[in-house]
C-alpha cells in the first residue's frame, strides 16, 4: 500500500514522502496514529500543490535575502564604546550591540545570532562583518568602532 507521510518517521522517510508499506502496517499503525494518509489521487494532488507552494515560497525568500545582501554592502554602522586608559577600548563589541545599532541607524532588523564576527572587536577601527541571511546567501557590511 502506498502512503504519504504527514510527519518525519525514522525508519520510513521524511514528511511529504510517498512510501510503500505493507497493508497491515498502514492500517494498524500509520493511519490510526496520523503519521500518514493513503496515497489516493486527491491526496497526491494535494501533495503536489503543497510542494509547488513551498518551492515558490523558498524562491521568494532567496530573492529577498539576495536583495537584502545587496543593500547591506553599502552600509556603515557606527558603534561607540567607552575608552579605558591610554585610549584603548574598554570591553568589546558584541553582535547584539551591532544588531541594535544597525536597527537604530538604518531601520533594518538583523538577527544577532546570524551576525558572524571575524574576531572580537576590542580595538577602534573599521571591521567587515558578515551576516548569514539565508543558507545560500551571506551579506557583508562595515562596522566602525569609535570612542564614546
Amino acid at each position: 500500500m502506498k502512503v504519504i507521510l504527514l510527519q518525519d518517521e525514522k525508519k520510513l522517510g521524511k514528511k511529504g514522502d510517498l512510501v510503500e508499506v505493507s497493508e497491515g502496517y498502514a492500517r494498524n499503525y500509520i493511519l490510526p496514529k496520523k503519521i500518514g494518509v493513503e496515497a489516493s489521487a486527491r491526496n497526491l494532488n494535494d501533495l503536489k500543490l503543497k510542494k509547488a507552494n513551498e518551492e515558490r515560497i523558498a524562491k521568494e525568500q532567496l530573492e529577498a535575502a539576495r536583495a537584502l545582501a545587496e543593500t547591506l554592502e553599502s552600509k556603515l554602522v557606527v558603534v561607540k564604546i567607552r575608552a579605558g586608559e591610554g585610549g584603548k577600548a574598554f570591553g568589546s563589541v558584541s553582535s547584539k550591540e551591532i544588531a541594535a545599532a544597525f536597527q537604530e541607524q538604518h531601520g533594518i532588523e538583523l538577527d544577532k545570532k546570524k551576525i558572524q564576527l571575524p574576531e572580537s572587536l576590542k580595538n577602534f577601527g573599521n571591521y567587515e562583518v558578515t551576516v548569514k541571511l539565508h543558507p545560500m546567501v551571506t551579506g557583508k557590511f562595515t562596522v566602525k568602532v569609535t570612542e564614546a
